[in-house]
């Protein structure tokens, strides 16, 4: 095997509960993510060293997720061999869509493929927890509650949703996601129940009600982005029923019953307001 492609999917939050801060310094979370049919695509070639290039030049630097993936596979397995790794970049940049993340993930997938090495789950779990806390969810996908930091994941069932729209406005925050928890007060911190009862439903075949739809960060993001209220009324306005945060924004996202409906909803978005917006299916890994 030369070379690899391989699509690495964005995720959006369908709960995201912040129970508490840990004595680590990290916030205890419970959350059900979902990929979507969002993604970025990565080409992997075996080459003597390790190479990243991207159609989005600012991707490549010495701290990108990937090549720490990359290196850090590496090193453990042992293997002699590089690879030349293309990043096409279709997810926005820190949005909330754990695009970085999923980055990470394929590469540790594509890269095992490629060098033909057999570590464990185990060993690629541990990997993709040093890398960050939304990787290990994402070197499988599909539908899965999260708890810990993020890290210890737990497959479920696809969820009974099957369009989503997503409205991402570039607003850039700096430490953003450090920011946002900070802002958070303990008031705000919950028990977990609201996820738990959503995962229940889903393993238990039913529909998933926008009730149960839920981000603690849609309490503090207006204050967090600037500008970001323009969005959300814009989005509400053209017809979204149900509109959350994703991840820890500015993303934003909402559900819609049927493909046309959401298409109509984010070439109105795109041309009547100029955002970036798509309209994507929920996505399941295959044979799920």
């Amino acid at each position: 095997m030369q070379s690899i492609d391989i699509k690495a999917h964005a995720k959006i939050n369908l709960t995201l509960e912040v129970l508490g801060k840990r004595p680590d310094g990290y916030h205890e979370i419970v959350s059900i993510i979902q990929t979507v049919g969002l993604y970025d695509t990565l080409t992997l070639e075996l080459a003597d060293d390790l190479f990243l290039e991207s159609d989005t030049p600012d991707m490549v630097t010495d701290d990108n997720l990937i090549l720490k993936a990359a290196t850090m596979l590496k090193e453990i397995t042992g293997v002699s061999q590089g690879a030349r790794i293309m990043l096409q970049k279709s997810i926005p940049v820190s949005a909330g869509l754990g695009g970085g993340s999923s980055d990470a993930a394929a590469a540790l997938v594509g890269l095992n493929r490629l060098w033909g090495g057999d570590p464990s789950r185990d060993v690629l779990q541990g990997i993709a927890a040093r890398l960050g806390s939304d990787v290990p969810f994402f070197l499988r996908g599909g539908t899965a509650m999260v708890h810990g930091r993020g890290e210890l994941v737990r497959p479920l069932p696809a969820a009974d949703i099957q369009w989503v729209v997503i409205l991402s406005p570039n607003i850039p925050v700096s430490d953003k996601t450090a920011s946002l928890y900070a802002a958070l007060t303990p008031d705000q911190h919950t028990g977990g129940l609201l996820t738990r009862k959503l995962e229940a439903r889903i393993r238990g075949g039913s529909d998933v009600p926008p009730q149960f739809l839920f981000n603690v960060f849609d309490n503090v993001v207006h204050e967090a982005f600037p500008g970001l209220e323009e969005y959300w009324d814009a989005f509400t306005a053209l017809g979204a029923k149900e509109v959350h945060v994703a991840g820890s924004g500015p993303s934003l996202y909402a559900p819609v019953s049927r493909r046309e409906l959401g298409t109509a909803l984010a070439l109105m978005l795109r041309h009547k307001h100029g955002w970036e917006a798509n309209a994507v299916p929920l996505w399941q890994p295959p044979g799920i």
